[in-house]
């Protein structure tokens, strides 16, 4: 399945019988990302702050055959107008090393280890930030567009915030240790845990990430684990 990312809307309201799916997505209740501010504040900023831009990227989803499987709406910050020490500090995006990549895939190889590959989805999304983080009203978002709202002041990450990488492994880091796996001090994506002589590997880039190891009862318990923690999707062996 490939996509195609647009800027603008139209191209789904071209689509016929696809204005309404749209139309859906661009009314999303606020609430569960954005907290209104008192009505002092609703047309600007506290004291000391600015508002971070954002826009909608579109994008249709297609299927192996050519043909449309979904559409798809994803409100993005405009993580270019952030200030330093006002609205983000630390920032960073941990990838798997390519050594470490090939070391996993030889043993999984020579021992004959199955590898399973998983995705989580909205990965950047609901992560707690550290930082006051005002953004601009979304485009289209009715609801507070009605309410004269012109900045809202952000409950968790958003795609395109230079801190949701950070916020976002963050908190996979403490759900793996929580769940008995220790973080590799050579590639802090790589996560082990040993128990009864057998052991089980996962290593993550940014929202991909393969499992593989000797031990399937605990790969089965990882993987419930996980899809409890966050929302994820199995991709199936990795091919």
């Amino acid at each position: 399945m490939s996509g195609q990312q647009f800027g603008s809307e139209d191209v789904f309201t071209e689509i016929p019988n696809q204005s309404s799916s749209v139309e859906g997505v661009l009314n999303l209740e606020p609430n569960s990302f954005m907290k209104q501010l008192p009505h002092r504040h609703n047309k600007e900023c506290p004291p000391g702050k600015k508002p971070v831009g954002c826009h909608w990227i579109y994008t249709v989803k297609y299927k192996a055959d050519g043909s449309i499987e979904r559409f798809k709406a994803r409100l993005v910050a405009k993580g270019y107008t952030q200030t330093y020490g006002i609205d983000y500090t630390e920032t960073f995006a941990l990838v798997a090393k390519i050594n470490t990549v090939r070391v996993l895939l030889s043993l999984a190889a020579k021992l004959d280890w199955s590898l399973q590959q998983f995705d989580v989805k909205n990965v950047f999304l609901h992560d707690e930030l550290s930082e006051e983080v005002y953004m601009d009203l979304p485009p289209r978002c009715m609801v507070l567009e009605k309410q004269c709202q012109k900045v809202c002041k952000l409950k968790k990450s958003l795609y395109g915030l230079k801190q949701s990488p950070r916020a976002w492994f963050g908190k996979f880091i403490k759900s793996m240790r929580a769940f008995g796996y220790r973080q590799s001090n050579s590639d802090h994506t790589l996560f082990l845990k040993k128990q009864h002589g057998k052991i089980t590997t996962l290593i993550v880039y940014v929202d991909d990430m393969v499992v593989t190891g000797n031990d399937p009862k605990e790969r089965k318990a990882l993987q419930n684990y996980l899809s409890r923690e966050f929302e994820m999707k199995d991709l199936g062996p990795l091919k």
